[in-house]
């Protein structure tokens, strides 16, 4: 296949980020160098101060957690930095390492180069926040041609456009950030009615409630455990939530000590009441928005990893009243659909024709001043509107000698701008004419995330300003500085990978063991450190195979 003809789709998670391509007249998901499709979104630093992703990198949250990033997607739009070592970055940074691994993937998997990708990000991410996403793949090295909402994916991979005059909810909640979003459909038409959700609010919450209430069951003073501990404790409460089955148990050897808590159905629902509070309050502005009722909903989807919480499967199904989709992995749907995106994109001849309309997810307006209170935020495109769109507002100058006014350009829902986003303000210069003169400013947005803000004097004359999801407060020179910086960075060797990732694994395993099975590891990490210096590749996959043996795992498979 060409490369301009690759149709290539990514699903930049919170926790797991995965990589798709449209080949043979489907999506198909592509395996990253360890035949796993879901690669963690994980970023570490090793004693070499060279870069692991993915899983060795996951592995290394136990036994490295100062030299450990993850859960950076929640930061996107922030000036949040994390400190590996020596090294220092920010979350766009950090996501591109993902994305440049995403990358090498499949131009390993496809053998040939890709550039043009569609992007999934949460319905709900802002402008800023999309900015970070496009500039992310900028400094990995590819081109987001198409930012797609998940939910929107999720839908086009269900193949839910082929039912004629129907409405689907998509509930997605994945680690960081929970989306709702409704679509109505007439073939060939995805119509987005409305979305709504809560960019810090996903599975992680989830987890960290839970963790407090074993801390407090297990009389255990989180300030007095050290990172590595609390770093195990965190993973041995990830991996209980995340087993199917009721009731939720789990154990853990801390000091020599056995802990266990069982967690009955009730309890949990008690434990996160105000988290799924939470989930209701989307969902309902998502249905008031498109002017539904939940019983006119004809197919719920749940989308992302955290959505396969059993509780949280009831708590949707008590809602709508009827059983969502189950066809395909909530894990993998999104990544899915942003492949057939792609395809529809570069118009292949095995993919259906899908018209997708997109809307604004916040509203846009401007700053005014109305009865002498400053900071009022003056709506000109409402949330939910479906895009492209243009819409004028008139507004007046304060006194008859104003000489120019700040447009000054903000999104959000609060009345008030202080609580709203800043994305641009720029100054309009006028000729005072002795009456209070009428200004009419026109927004026109577009699908691509183009939003022009045209202001009309009352003497003809007219200002323009561009407002692009591509720009971002970086100047050209900062990103070439951040991309040769990343650039220069030590990647792990891919070929050495597995051998890395097997001595995080056993580093982990040794920082919650104790005595005779802590000195047992010890010994075995000694062996493996020794055989990896002989540079002796027999040495080192005999060494590997009798620690297997001895710990009673499988021998990892070769990337």
């Amino acid at each position: 296949m060409d490369n301009a003809t690759l149709a290539i789709g990514i699903d930049l998670g919170t926790t797991n980020s995965l990589i798709a391509v449209w080949q043979d007249g489907a999506a198909q998901l592509i395996p990253n160098k360890f035949g796993e499709y879901l690669t963690p979104s994980i970023i570490s630093m090793d004693e070499n101060k060279q870069i692991l992703v993915g899983k060795p990198a996951a592995a290394r949250k136990t036994s490295h957690p100062d030299k450990t990033a993850a859960l950076f997607k929640r930061a996107m739009g922030s000036n949040t930095h994390w400190h590996l070592g020596e090294e220092s970055f920010n979350a766009p940074e950090l996501s591109s390492l993902v994305l440049r691994s995403l990358k090498e993937d499949a131009e390993d998997y496809l053998q040939q180069p890709i550039k043009d990708v569609v992007i999934s990000v949460p319905a709900y991410f802002s402008d800023e926040q999309r900015k970070h996403t496009r500039l992310a793949a900028e400094l990995a090295g590819l081109n987001a041609v198409r930012l797609i909402n998940e939910p929107t994916a999720a839908a086009m991979a269900y193949g839910l456009h082929t039912q004629q005059n129907s409405r689907s909810l998509v509930f997605d909640l994945g680690g960081g950030t929970f989306d709702v979003t409704v679509l109505e459909y007439a073939t060939p038409v995805i119509e987005v009615r409305a979305s709504a959700g809560d960019n810090y609010l996903g599975g992680e919450d989830f987890t960290h409630l839970l963790l407090d209430e074993v801390l407090k069951r297990w009389n255990l003073d989180k300030s007095a455990l050290t990172d590595s501990d609390l770093a195990a404790l965190y993973a041995c409460v990830e991996a209980a939530k995340c087993a199917s089955g009721s009731p939720l148990r789990m154990n853990w050897l801390y000091q020599e000590r056995a802990l266990e808590s069982t967690f009955y159905d009730d309890e949990l629902e008690a434990l996160w009441l105000p988290l799924l509070n939470r989930l209701r309050t989307p969902i309902e502005q998502a249905l008031r928005d498109s002017r539904l009722k939940p019983e006119q909903i004809d197919s719920l989807v749940l989308v992302g990893g955290a959505s396969q919480m059993p509780l949280v499967q009831r708590i949707a199904v008590r809602l709508f009243g009827k059983l969502p989709y189950q066809s395909y992995d909530p894990s993998t749907i999104v990544a899915l659909g942003a492949a057939t995106q792609a395809a529809c994109r570069l118009r292949h001849e095995d993919v259906e024709e899908v018209i997708l309309t997109d809307i604004c997810p916040y509203s846009l307006g401007v700053e005014v001043n109305r009865q002498g209170v400053p900071g009022i935020f003056s709506p000109i495109i409402e949330r939910n509107t479906t895009v492209p769109v243009s819409k004028v507002e008139t507004y007046s100058t304060m006194h008859p000698e104003q000489d120019s006014i700040c447009v000054r350009v903000y999104q959000g829902e609060s009345h008030k701008v202080k609580n709203n986003i800043l994305i641009d303000s720029f100054d309009v210069m006028l000729k005072p004419n002795g009456h209070i003169q009428a200004i009419d400013i026109r927004f026109s947005y577009d699908i691509n995330g183009l939003l022009e803000v045209d202001v009309l004097l009352e003497d003809g004359k007219s200002e323009s300003r561009i407002i692009s999801h591509n720009a971002t407060s970086l100047t050209t020179q900062q990103i070439d500085a951040s991309r040769e910086r990343l650039q220069a960075l030590k990647i792990y060797p891919r070929d050495m990978l597995i051998n890395r990732t097997f001595k995080a694994q056993l580093e982990e395993q040794w920082s919650r063991a104790l005595g005779d099975e802590r000195e047992m590891l010890g010994e075995i990490i000694t062996d493996f450190d020794a055989a990896l210096l002989s540079n002796d590749m027999q040495r080192v996959d005999d060494v590997r195979r009798r620690a297997c043996e001895y710990l009673g795992i499988d021998e990892p498979k070769a990337p």
